[in-house]
């Protein structure tokens, strides 16, 4: 079972066998320690906590006893699988687990766009740029019915855009450096520079409960 907590740097480029540019992401993976097991008769689903000493200088007293002096400034994520049998409390884990080549699902949070209207947020396509229309080339339209005479919940409407959990599934890794604990990923992986990205083996990934 495959599963990873680590770091987005940046986009680069490196050189395939074949000649040819591959755009890649590269993710930092530290070293982390497996701080919890979950199982469903204690806690009511399956899960696996990981650790990674990459947190905040602040640690509450509470986050301190959990991980028992394993990690001294810990980010602790968890990822869900059905199955937790391979692992154990104290596990250390590293970029070795995958292998160039390996398909990937990764989870992350995208960048914040702030408000946007519906072109941009839904991709509506807009109004006719003729025959009568002039200020409304981006509005929604009509947003109700006439009856019953109120927005029914669910309208896509202008609003706040990103910030939120997005899962980009089907990822190649394209190379691993093991010494430095880089992943270099093929293609873009959501979220901005320095946000955590949880990554599972293809398949592997659970949705909550």
């Amino acid at each position: 079972m495959k599963m990873l907590l680590g770091r987005k740097i940046q986009m680069t480029q490196i050189s395939a066998p074949d000649g040819s540019v591959v755009p890649v992401t590269m993710v930092k993976v530290g070293a982390g320690v497996v701080t919890q097991v979950k199982n469903r008769e204690q806690d009511g689903y399956v899960a696996v906590q990981l650790g990674w000493e990459e947190g905040s200088k602040h640690v509450s007293k509470g986050v301190a006893g959990h991980v028992k002096g394993a990690l001294q400034r810990p980010k602790l994520r968890e990822l869900r699988s059905d199955d937790v049998a391979a692992f154990s409390l104290g596990q250390k884990f590293d970029v070795s687990i995958f292998a160039p080549g390996d398909k990937i699902d990764v989870v992350g949070v995208s960048k914040g766009k702030g408000f946007a209207g519906v072109v941009k947020r839904h991709h509506f396509h807009g109004s006719p740029k003729t025959h009568g229309h002039k200020h409304d080339l981006r509005a929604a339209g009509s947003i109700g019915p006439t009856d019953p005479q109120r927005v029914l919940p669910g309208v896509r409407m202008p609003g706040r855009m990103g910030g939120e959990r997005v899962t980009v599934s089907n990822q190649t890794i394209a190379k691993i450096d093991i010494e430095q604990g880089l992943l270099y990923i093929k293609g873009a992986v959501p979220g901005a520079r320095n946000g955590l990205v949880m990554i599972y083996g293809e398949g592997e990934m659970k949705p909550k409960e």
